[in-house]
């Protein structure tokens, strides 16, 4: 049963701001610490969607009646502002998808499966997320290529010597998360992909877990191509967002047909449409995409430009990292729970067992508890297998959580371990 719970918030994001927060859940008052999977929503940015469906709807593109061009004009301001926000060079190196893992797949099959002969190799690393394996998977299978894992350490960062040892003139893509979504380890991207571009190879980085944590410049990282997740970012489901340098993305066949992504079509020849256009085959998630401007509106403030959101996201960054550190340090004191990730540079991610409770039974009493964590594999299999576990309790912090969360974290997992023996 969940009912209204009105709650005053010391959170960099006050709570208040989001209405599912303000929640009773089983009798308690909601930590919600699994936004990871998916973040919760400001109410300014679902207010700003239903107004533009209630209000502003029409199709985009090619309309000449004025809803049309207005909602023309709000879905390509979006654009302007992810190019902000990744420091992309052109407008056009911004693709909307329906998600990180369709952009994944777009880059998978449009770059890189036209170009991969038997014998190329694809470099991943022991750290990633199911979408950035099994489409690399499908594409070696379909080109006699070969995926590579570069090894972590025990504490979950990256074996920089084993990475470098498995470049070499066979390599033709490297794909890697930015931010690990189990672990929380940060990667350092453009050390790695100043590494991949010395042998020659092309570099996606997934970058699910970074786009509400971390300042992004694409350019300085070097990134071939870049993905993020909307959702993890405060933002709506549905909408996710490739970045691909525009010489690349001009060289690529698009990955969908349809409407929207044509120049002209017979029933001899079809020519495609420039970019962004190529690659955005019929009617996009327009409202979502709305949702999204107004999101980024809510994160670092009207009329904000690149230095404004940087300092934002350093905000947002530096916030989490001390939630985080008081959450670990109270988690450290109960005996039997394992922090699994200790690397030098670690976002808002917390990921823990406990002896003698399996995960998803943690879950269940956590949530009795009114606290909401992740438990699983979290689409990390092979992670799971590299640090001997089955599954592992994933507590995810936002800029919403506070460290009354983590005292109530704590609690929860106490009260599960007695419980448990």
């Amino acid at each position: 049963m969940i009912q209204e719970l009105p709650k005053i918030s010391i959170s960099l994001f006050p709570k208040s701001d989001f209405p599912n927060l303000l929640t009773l859940v089983n009798g308690q008052p909601l930590a919600y610490l699994d936004s990871a999977a998916s973040a919760q929503k400001p109410h300014v940015a679902t207010e700003a969607t239903s107004m533009f469906v209630e209000h502003q709807y029409a199709n985009v593109h090619r309309g000449v009646h004025t809803l049309s061009q207005l909602a023309t004009d709000a879905y390509e301001r979006v654009r302007d502002q992810v190019k902000v926000v990744l420091n992309a060079a052109d407008r056009n190196e911004i693709i909307f998808t329906k998600g990180c893992t369709e952009s994944v797949n777009l880059v998978a099959q449009s770059f890189a499966r036209p170009m991969l002969r038997p014998g190329d190799e694809i470099l991943l690393t022991e750290l990633e997320h199911h979408s950035n394996i099994v489409p690399w998977q499908l594409v070696a299978q379909a080109t006699g290529a070969k995926v590579v894992a570069a090894r972590i350490h025990d504490n979950g960062e990256l074996d920089l010597e084993d990475f470098k040892s498995k470049l070499n003139a066979n390599t033709k893509i490297v794909a890697f998360t930015h931010i690990s979504n189990a672990l929380g380890t940060i990667l350092p991207a453009k050390e790695l992909t100043a590494m991949a571009h010395a042998v020659g190879a092309t570099v996606l980085i997934d970058g699910a877990q970074s786009g509400p944590h971390a300042a992004i410049d694409v350019q300085d990282i070097g990134a071939d191509f870049y993905v993020l997740s909307i959702h993890k970012m405060y933002g709506p489901t549905g909408v996710g967002v490739l970045f691909g340098k525009l010489n690349l993305l001009e060289a690529m066949p698009p990955y969908q047909g349809g409407g929207s992504m044509i120049r002209s079509v017979s029933f001899e020849e079809t020519t495609f449409a420039e970019l962004p256009a190529k690659f955005e085959a019929g009617t996009p998630n327009i409202a979502g995409v709305v949702g999204l401007g107004a999101t980024l509106d809510y994160i670092a403030g009207k009329n904000w430009n690149r230095e404004t959101w940087v300092n934002r996201i350093s905000e947002i960054g530096d916030y989490e990292a001390t939630v985080r550190e008081y959450g670990v340090s109270l988690l450290a004191e109960i005996d039997g729970l394992t922090v699994h990730g200790d690397a030098e540079e670690m976002a808002g991610i917390i990921s823990f067992t406990v002896k003698n409770a399996h995960p998803h039974d943690l879950g269940t009493i956590l949530d009795q508890h009114g606290v909401a964590v992740r438990a699983g594999h979290h689409c990390c299999q092979p992670l799971m297998h590299r640090l001997g576990v089955p599954a592992t309790a994933r507590a995810s912090i936002a800029a919403y959580n506070d460290l009354e969360d983590m005292d109530r974290l704590a609690a929860a997992v106490q009260s599960a371990k007695e419980l448990f023996g």
